[in-house]
Formats: C-alpha cells, sequence, structure tokens
C-alpha cells in the first residue's frame, strides 16, 4: 500500500465525485422589444422534454435581455454633446456612440485612439459602457444606425425574472445576466455576471477549514462570474444563437446576492 493509499484526508467527503450539468437550450427565437422572455424560455424547455427544477440556475445572455426591455437606441437619434465631441476626437469613434457611452458611465477610467473604457452605472469597468452592435436589428433602410445599450439595472432584472419563474413555474431558481468583458493584464474576452439574483455571486469561504484543518483567511469566490464563464462555452460568441444556458447540480452558493457585490469599491482598487 502507498502512503498515498495508507494516509486519510481529514475530511470524509474528499474526492467524492462531483457533476454539475450545462445545457444550451433551443428553440430560442430572436428577441423582440417587449418579448416575454420567462414564457419563451419554460416553453424552449417544454419542446426539449425537460422543466425547472429548485436549485436550477438560469444564464441568460445580455442582449436577451437589453432587447426585451427595449433598450435599441438608433444613433441617428442622438445628438452629441460638446464633451461627446472632444472625447470622440481623442478616441477616434462616433460621436453620437460616445455620447449614448458617457450617459451610461459615471466616469472613464481609461482611454487612447480606438479604446474607451469606463465605469457603467451599474459599477462594472468595460469598454463602451457595453453598448454594441454586434448581433442587433438594424435601422429601417439597413443603415446599421441601431446599437444595443445594457438594462437599466441587470440585477434589479434577475431579481425580476427570477420572481416571475418562481410566480409562474413554482420554483425556486438563481438568475445570471452575462456578458463578454476583456480583462485588465489579460487577453480575450470571457464570459462574466452583470447581473445576478437567487445566488451568492460573491462566494466568502473565510473561516471554512482547508484539507488539513487550517481556516480559510482570504478566499472569495467569484461564484457568478465562474458559472457566467462557464455558460459562454455553450453560448458561443457569435451566430450560434444559445442565449440561454441552464446549469443544474451547483452543490453550495445558492442565496441572496446580486453581481454588484462582484464590483471591487473604488478604495480598495489599486489598479483604477
Amino acid at each position: 500500500m502507498t502512503p498515498e493509499m495508507d494516509t486519510a484526508h481529514p475530511h470524509s467527503d474528499v474526492n467524492v465525485p462531483a457533476r454539475l450539468s450545462v445545457t444550451a437550450l433551443g428553440g430560442i427565437p430572436l428577441i423582440k422589444p417587449g418579448d416575454d422572455l420567462v414564457q419563451i424560455i419554460l416553453d424552449a424547455l417544454d419542446g426539449m422534454g425537460d422543466r425547472l427544477e429548485d436549485g436550477d440556475i438560469l444564464v441568460l445572455a445580455q442582449k436577451i435581455v437589453s432587447k426585451s426591455e427595449g433598450r435599441i437606441v438608433d444613433l441617428e437619434s442622438v445628438t452629441p454633446s460638446a464633451r461627446a465631441l472632444e472625447v470622440a476626437e481623442q478616441v477616434d469613434k462616433d460621436p453620437r456612440l460616445v455620447e449614448l457611452i458617457l450617459s451610461e458611465a459615471t466616469e472613464i477610467v481609461r482611454h487612447r485612439k480606438g479604446v474607451l473604457v469606463v465605469a457603467h452605472r451599474c459599477g462594472v469597468v468595460l469598454a463602451n459602457a457595453g453598448i454594441d452592435r454586434s448581433n442587433v436589428d438594424q435601422a429601417v433602410g439597413g443603415t446599421d444606425t441601431n446599437v444595443l445599450l445594457l438594462p437599466e439595472d441587470s440585477d434589479a432584472s434577475c431579481a425580476r425574472l427570477r420572481q416571475d419563474f418562481q410566480n409562474r413555474a413554482g420554483v425556486t431558481i438563481g438568475i445570471i445576466i452575462n456578458d463578454s468583458l476583456g480583462r485588465a493584464w489579460r487577453n480575450g474576452t470571457v464570459g462574466a455576471a452583470i447581473g445576478a439574483a437567487g445566488i451568492e455571486a460573491l462566494l466568502d469561504l473565510n473561516g471554512e477549514p482547508d484539507l488539513f484543518d487550517r481556516p480559510l483567511q482570504s478566499t472569495q469566490v467569484g461564484l457568478a462570474d465562474e458559472l457566467a464563464a462557464t455558460a459562454s462555452l455553450v453560448m458561443g460568441q457569435a451566430g450560434e444563437g444559445r442565449p440561454v444556458v441552464l446549469i443544474r447540480g451547483l452543490e453550495r452558493g445558492h442565496g441572496q446576492g446580486r453581481a454588484a457585490d462582484l464590483v471591487r469599491p473604488r478604495d480598495q482598487d489599486l489598479f483604477r
């Protein structure tokens, strides 16, 4: 018998198999302003021969939530301010787009030619305040001037959706809205939670024992971000048309939390 086999772990549940299922729903149509996302998702699940269960997590792409909430703006309707004209010259962007970005932001964090990174009203730091025109129906005449803004309050959107699912389906679930964010120091975008409800978005493990019964002292897990990134793997990033993901089997982290919990306070942000 090897020493590894002869030595028991202090915790009896170590090395117990764990499984998490991640399923992108089929049958989700192109979403339009005013669409009933809850009913659309329930119908899609029914079409797959499935139904929601207590403890499930639904991850929704930001675009379908924004579209259903009517957050589409035609740039032709925007008049840039003097400030927007000044910033647009510095970053070489459409002044109308810059006007929208500034209206959604609390501050400009970084900027240079082709790049405008801001702190959104919800606290998250991202390029262009999350405003995008990809996968957005364009204006009449195909002028390519429609853009999509983030939800007014993504955490509030998640809370409303969660309550609506509970009312209609009789289940207690978690809801995450995810978006693709760039990261300081790292190339590539990653799915991240910009809204959450029914889940501990920031899971605090401080005080819990490690393998050798030493208490953890500085361990907080961005659980909502981890789930958002996991969902992105099956959602896709282009024209896959899979904007809703069902995650089933999460063992811990169910509870009350918001994506706002993931935003580091400015006075603790060493890099802003």
